[in-house]
């Protein structure tokens, strides 16, 4: 190390530039009384109290941030033409005393573990001695340039006035008064939907240190190297940091290890609020980086209507009732409702309530994935055949639904109700309507509707299903929804004596099903054909019961007239003889209508004046398959006049 200390102060003394950089390093620091710019390259020396070797270290990684040249001196330096960033060989063979370059290459030194300095690799003894030392570029902007502009992925929350509770409160005094010597975590639990950034604006105000929310993919989490430059450019310049977690992009994320990207940061002492879903996604965490979770709480109804009513401003008053309806079927938390306001104001029309509401149904972004599809409404009310006391039942159902917030908010019965929806059974034979009767209510009641097929939901490994179905309700829950329970038996057909673990699962989840059916706030619908497996507990749960019974003649009748299709001349169809010969459901009477329509349009020519006539000939075959398709027997005596239609099709 010291062989060429004699030619090095020899070269110092006779070379004009060297001996003026020499003077110029040798001249007084400044002044105490004159403070550094926070976040500087000064600032962090006095902060760190770094000592003169770490000083000319940072100094070095900091040269080819801002200085083009500098690559091909680090080269001849080092007589390396592939070197040309800075090294701690190259600290070490510029710095008079080179033992003390040894402090630095511990990893554990302030200059790696604030983030100022990042090694290209580590191992376990410290920092490679010949890999590149690099200032990550926004924490060289900060100490070459403290007072420029965030980084685009950073935006800084507007500092807003808002009164915190209990929890809350307490948190922010911890982080006022507690020693500033590591990172901390403040877990904030909220729905899908509610706005944290509001709590987060109410403990800046009592911490008196502004926020900066990080705006980009989720997917950069990943990026370790990047997100700590990120955490050592907001201690630096005196901020913290919110991390709004997208739920949607961490669904295959194992949940213990979701937020282990904060492990890395834990020695930058800054706050990083940090939004969550579920508790157990700190389990990865260590207690001593977390605070208490705050819960973020929901906008009321009162509170929404108040904000739909500032937003809205002159135009309020002219649309209370309408107002009312938006604030109870959208939940919507004061950034949706804010953005919908300025939409409609925005734009050159008259506000009217159907404006109002699409608005509404248009900022509607909910993405089931895989446990729903939604269903686009094809049946009206006209297309729905039941018997009367079934038919009145529905309409109650339809009803129930139109008046929930009149009722709910005008006769004071929501916090009794918990503010919940309506939630029934469709009970019945396959066929016999449920589905259909679904359809129209989201047509009647202009709801989006999804249906979740429940042998899809459920999940073979203990605990996941209620998994599924909280994520499943939690996102419906934004907005009045019909959510269809469909194939409902794949769970029910489970519930038997408790033998084991499994069979007390499944029992679980039928309570927790219908337990989240009761408090969902629109309108859950449970299609099964096996009543019986329900027992009377779990009825009593159920707001409505509506059993579809198998049609009786006068029913069928009409549905086999209702199925025909109305460009199709039905002239020389029987309907009173389908309907008293063949007891079928209507869901098995449009399957029988519509294979006869496929084997009858061959001979029909698109070019034809004449309408497409359908006969009772392949009407009556498409019944001999319909029930071989149900594996159920048809005689041929049911058929009478027509017997002659099908007595060879067995034996083709």
């Amino acid at each position: 190390m010291t062989r060429y200390w004699q030619a090095k102060n020899q070269f110092f003394q006779t070379d004009t530039t060297a001996k003026y950089l020499t003077d110029k390093l040798s001249i007084a620091p400044p002044r105490v009384d004159l403070l550094p710019v926070q976040g500087s390259f000064g600032w962090v020396v006095e902060t760190l109290r770094l000592d003169s070797i770490a000083t000319f270290t940072l100094a070095l990684g900091l040269i080819s941030s801002f200085d083009q040249a500098a690559g091909s001196v680090i080269s001849a330096c080092l007589n390396d033409a592939n070197t040309t960033q800075p090294t701690l060989a190259l600290a070490q063979l510029l710095w008079d005393l080179p033992g003390q370059v040894l402090a630095i290459a511990d990893i554990s030194h302030p200059l790696w573990r604030y983030g100022l300095l990042q090694p290209a690799n580590t191992n376990q003894a410290g920092v490679d001695w010949h890999s590149p030392i690099v200032v990550p570029p926004v924490v060289a902007n900060s100490l070459l340039f403290p007072n420029s502009d965030l980084p685009q992925t950073l935006a800084l929350l507007k500092s807003e006035s808002h009164s915190l509770f209990e929890r809350a409160n307490l948190v922010a005094l911890r982080l006022r008064t507690r020693a500033k010597d590591r990172l901390r975590v403040v877990p904030l639990r909220s729905a899908i939907g509610a706005s944290a950034s509001v709590v987060i604006q109410g403990i800046s105000q009592v911490t008196q240190r502004p926020v900066v929310e990080l705006q980009s993919h989720a997917a950069l989490l990943e990026n370790t190297a990047y997100l700590k430059s990120l955490v050592t450019f907001c201690w630096l310049q005196n901020l913290d940091l919110f991390i709004r977690v997208d739920t949607l992009s961490c669904q295959s994320c194992d949940a213990q290890r979701r937020h282990s990207y904060l492990l890395p940061l834990q020695s930058i002492p800054i706050a990083i609020f940090l939004e969550i879903r579920e508790r157990n996604e700190l389990t990865h965490l260590p207690n001593t980086l977390l605070l208490p979770i705050v819960e973020v709480p929901h906008l009321s109804y009162e509170n929404r209507v108040q904000y739909w009513q500032e937003c809205l401003d002159s135009t309020a008053p002219h649309f209370n009732r309408e107002i009312a309806e938006c604030a109870r079927r959208f939940r919507y938390e004061k950034e949706t409702i804010k953005s919908i306001c300025e939409a409609l104001k925005s734009v050159p029309q008259v506000l009217s309530e159907t404006t109002l509401f699409s608005a509404c149904r248009a900022e509607l972004d909910l993405d089931i994935g895989e446990l729903a599809q939604e269903v686009r409404p094809r049946f009206t009310v006209s297309s729905l055949v039941l018997p009367p006391k079934q038919q009145a039942l529905f309409q109650e159902i339809h009803h129930a639904m139109r008046t929930l917030t009149q009722v709910h908010y005008g006769w004071g019965t929501a916090r009794v109700w918990n503010e919940s929806g309506i939630s029934v059974l469709f009970a019945g034979a396959p066929g016999t309507g449920k589905t259909m009767a679904a359809e129209v209510l989201a047509s009647l009641l202009d709801l989006p509707m999804y249906r979740i097929d429940l042998s899809q939901v459920v999940n073979k490994y203990i605990g996941e299903t209620e998994k599924n179905l909280k994520r499943l309700f939690d996102l419906a829950d934004v907005s009045d929804t019909i959510l269809f329970f469909d194939e409902a038996d794949a769970l029910f057909g489970k519930r038997t004596e408790v033998k084991d673990a499994h069979d007390r699962y499944a029992n679980l989840e039928i309570s927790y099903l219908l337990e989240r059916m009761e408090r969902f706030k629109g309108l859950a619908i449970l299609a099964t054909n096996r009543k019986k497996d329900l027992d009377e507990a779990f009825l009593r749960r159920l707001r409505y019961i509506l059993d579809f019974p198998m049609p009786d003649i006068p029913e069928r009748k009409r549905i086999w007239q209702q199925v025909m299709p109305e460009k199709v001349d039905a002239s020389q169809i029987d309907f009173d003889f389908l309907a008293r010969q063949f007891p079928l459901a209507g869901g098995h009477i449009r399957s029988i209508i519509f294979n006869a329509c496929l084997q009858t349009a061959e001979g029909f020519s698109l070019e034809s004046s004449n309408p497409p006539q359908l006969t009772m000939e392949p009407i009556l075959i498409a019944v001999k398959r319909e029930y071989d398709k149900l594996n159920r027997s048809v005689s041929l005596e049911q058929f009478g006049s027509y017997a002659k239609f099908i007595e060879g099709i067995d034996r083709q």
